[in-house]
């Protein structure tokens, strides 16, 4: 077996010549305040709550959900390092871990043993921060509870593929059997089960000696070792097993583990592996592949194109949603049929008006309004946020998306508990939030920032790298190339879909505006979003205050208009096409629409004359008067409905018409018709026939028709769900790690115990005695132990050196604490002195 140990006793100090640790806790208490910073950081969900010492931490982090979230949080090569540690000796040798991991020398099916070497000592490290690992180089142990995840058991195959060892697999064998096997493998026979099985283990273990023992065995018996070496190690035989069988159960090969049930032991295994644990092992990560390259002022400009399409298309749904959204749900959300109308609205697929929708709600720009009938509508941070230049427009929105943990592209599958009733995800629903998602979202990012300037990602190599770096994450521990359908996947490729539509990257590759809101984080996040303003305003066109009207009664717009002129335009004209140049057409309606707003026909084209940059064609400025003319000649008020006009002849031909029927008309009066419908039918209907009614007021007034916002009350947008506790900052972790630092001294400082006391509990001594103990240490200037319950009813104890006391206080220096602290008396349950010094 390969050795490939190097000299690593000087790099971290753990080497034979220093005082192994006992246990977890003896080590976290040998690390520094670095280090225990680096674990509380590594694993924040230690600090929930803080532990009261370091015995405490090293319980809590070797709880089984804590090692689960940490194993979840390694790269594959540490993974695999702690699977390798699983199933070698319990403790084992860094040699003996470099072995599994490397296989043999001279084995070519292995990774190059050198490349091994070099990346072995990071995974080491990594477990040790993370406090699965503790122990010196030459007693390495693996936290117990990560063992029993990680090694092999009939029920839960090791990730390894190996079985169990020898002695686990004889453990309920008997002792005759166990001789019947040490004498058929050709080794002398014991005195006692165990150190049979010791001989078996060895001749298992031994190169040689199992080489030969090999070269007698039938060809079919190899063929079925063979089968067996890379896992599943479980087979089925028969009661009668084959001839070939029957000389691998003989000689141990193959041991029973159950009725019918056999299998290949771990250090067989090993043997015919070449000593590897790992069939394939990946000691670097895999490295991400430029699928094509492209001029950084093009990615910029294909970026910033795409940025202010994504305004625009932002805008264009809540001016749709203005005067009131779609109706919410009633388990949540937005139905199938009013995303497919917001999707038409948009003039895009389902999934990209999902995609917008979730996008307008995570910036906090719609919201439901929270009324009886709850409808979705644009919040009061709308109005604000389009008041802002289109550069911090964009940066709010991509700055509300990196953090998100909604997931739109869940939108129209089926997932968890709305599968098992039948239902799809909907849009705004309340089950899309899925904690990973702003995780993978930013490194999908950063991997882009590695690539080279202009340089856009071969998508699978990028998955790859995810994979590599998060491989227990999504299906299961699973050493294949990934399932298509896994979570954390499809999350980038999402990722890399919405970063285009965003404008984050242009053809692939990330921006500059893009590279820079990426360190929008922490302190720097303010100058970075600002940065990014920078850099993305040159890149934005410039809004227009122009248009070029045509004789075929449309308009042109050569580029993003000012806000003004775009929202007068959509009342007079109707968008006809979209792209680089909006086309608007103009048709009775429009003008129609135009003059109910209030405008006049002399304002519209004053309108048109300073807006455009040809002159106003003439069929257009015929129709604007020719709708005029019409517009308001016939009155429409409630009695329940009726129609005035002066001109008699007029009303006659409107009763003449047979498409008046469905709205029962009759003549009050010569210049009044009478109709049993609603204002409003009555005025579609007449505009139907092709006249142009106006409304009027109960005074007889025309009545303007403008569109009214509806808005929300106000309304922060959705808080991203973590995955676990957050990353507790550099204030935090110095503030626990000294806490944890004073209880560790605390619990382990020697103290005088009273008779019957049991060791680790809290001193109980009478009121009387408690106050004069603490008066004495007061005169002696003596450090005392004492049990200390808060006003939470917490239990704790502490060392203190007793300044003064009074008035039913002392006043005391805390080691725990490491600072001045008064402390009722009622609360201290007893006070120790502590043992004197040697």
């Amino acid at each position: 077996m390969s050795t490939h140990e190097p000299d690593r006793a000087a790099e971290d100090g753990s080497g034979a010549g220093s005082t192994a640790p006992r246990s977890l806790a003896e080590a976290l208490r040998a690390r520094d305040d670095a280090s225990l910073g680096a674990l509380l950081r590594a694993r924040p969900d230690l600090l929930n709550p803080v532990p009261s010492d370091l015995t405490q931490l090293a319980t809590r982090a070797g709880t089984r959900a804590s090692v689960i979230r940490a194993l979840e949080h390694l790269d594959r090569f540490t993974l695999q390092t702690a699977e390798a540690l699983a199933v070698a000796p319990e403790p084992t040798t860094y040699g003996t871990l470099l072995a599994l991991l490397a296989g043999d020398e001279g084995d070519d099916a292995g990774v190059d043993a050198r490349t091994v070497s070099a990346a072995l000592p990071r995974a080491v490290a990594a477990l040790r921060e993370q406090a699965l690992l503790w122990g010196p180089d030459d007693r390495l142990r693996l936290v117990r509870t990560a063992r029993e995840l990680l090694a092999p058991a009939p029920q839960r195959p090791s990730p390894t593929g190996l079985g169990p060892t020898v002695a686990e697999a004889t453990a309920g064998m008997s002792p005759g059997r166990v001789q019947e096997i040490v004498t058929a493998a050709g080794l002398p026979s014991t005195h006692d089960p165990v150190s049979a099985v010791a001989s078996l283990t060895a001749l298992f273990a031994e190169r040689p000696r199992m080489s030969a023992l090999l070269d007698e065995a039938p060809a079919d018996a190899v063929e079925v070792l063979s089968r067996l070496v890379w896992g599943p190690p479980y087979g089925q035989v028969t009661a009668e097993p084959a001839a070939h069988l029957r000389w691998l159960l003989d000689r141990g090969l193959l041991l029973p583990t159950a009725p019918g049930t056999v299998v290949l032991p771990r250090e067989a295994a090993l043997h015919l592996r070449g000593g590897r644990a790992h069939r394939t092992l990946e000691p670097v990560p895999p490295a991400v592949d430029p699928a094509a390259t492209h001029r950084a002022t093009v990615v910029n400009a294909t970026a910033a194109g795409q940025a202010y399409t994504a305004l625009a298309t932002v805008e264009e749904l809540l001016k749709d949603w203005d005067e009131g959204g779609p109706a919410v749900l009633r388990a949540g959300g937005l139905s199938v049929r009013d995303l497919k109308r917001t999707a038409a609205a948009l003039d895009t697929t389902e999934p990209l008006a999902a995609f917008w929708v979730e996008l307008a709600y995570a910036a906090g720009l719609i919201a439901s309004d929270g009324e009886a009938d709850e409808q979705y509508a644009a919040t009061p941070a709308y109005d604000n946020w389009l008041e802002l230049p289109a550069a911090e427009r964009w940066v709010r929105l991509v700055t509300s998306w990196l953090p998100a943990t909604r997931t739109s592209g869940l939108v129209g599958g089926r997932d968890g508990a709305v599968a098992a009733a039948g239902r799809t995800l909907s849009a705004l629903g309340p089950q899309l939030d899925r904690s990973a998602a702003p995780e993978v979202r930013r490194r999908v990012l950063a991997l882009l920032g590695e690539l080279p300037e202009g340089a856009s990602p071969d998508p699978e190599t990028l998955l790859a790298r995810l994979r590599w770096e998060r491989p227990l994450r999504g299906a299961a521990a699973s050493d294949d190339a990934g399932d298509p359908d896994d979570l954390r996947a499809r999350i980038a490729r999402w990722t890399l879909t919405e970063a285009e539509l965003l404008g984050v990257t242009g053809r692939g590759a990330l921006s500059a505006h893009g590279r820079t809101l990426l360190d929008a984080g922490g302190a720097a996040a303010t100058s970075a979003e600002a940065a990014a303003v920078a850099l993305l305003a040159p890149l934005l066109p410039e809004p227009l205050d122009h248009v070029l009207l045509q004789a075929d009664l449309t308009a042109v717009a050569p580029g993003p208009l000012e806000r003004p002129l775009a929202e007068a335009l959509s009342v007079l004209a109707d968008v006809e096409s979209k792209g680089g140049a909006t086309v608007y057409r103009f048709t009775p309606g429009s003008v129609r629409r135009a003059l109910d707003s209030g405008r006049t026909a002399s304002d519209l084209h004053d309108f048109l004359n300073t807006h455009s940059r040809t002159p106003v064609p003439q069929p257009l400025a015929y129709l604007i008067d020719d709708v005029a003319r019409k517009h308001g000649h016939l009155r429409i008020g409630a009695a329940s409905a009726y129609v005035r006009c002066d001109d008699d002849v007029l009303l006659g031909e409107i009763l003449a018409d047979k498409r008046s029927a469905g709205l029962r008309l009759r003549r009050l009066a010569p210049t009044v018709l009478a109709a049993q419908a609603d204002p409003a039918a009555l005025l579609e209907g007449l505009r139907q026939m092709g006249f142009a009614p106006a409304a009027e007021s109960p005074e007889g007034d025309v009545l303007i028709t403008r569109a009214h916002a509806r808005r929300t009350a106000p309304r922060s947008a959705p808080e991203p769900v973590p995955e676990g506790p957050p990353v507790p900052d550099g204030t935090l972790l110095t503030a626990a790690v000294r806490a944890i630092r004073a209880g560790d001294v605390a619990s382990t400082t020697p103290r005088k115990h009273a008779p019957g006391e049991q060791s680790g509990a809290l001193p109980r001594t009478s009121a009387a005695d408690t106050l004069a103990t603490m008066q004495a240490a007061v005169l002696t200037g003596e450090a005392v132990w004492i049990g200390y319950v808060n006003a939470e009813g917490s239990a704790s104890q502490r060392v203190i050196a007793p300044i003064r006391v009074e008035g039913g206080f002392v006043t005391a220096y805390d080691h725990t604490a490491d600072e001045v602290r008064t402390y009722p008396l009622h609360r201290v349950t007893g006070v120790a002195e502590l043992e004197a010094e040697a």
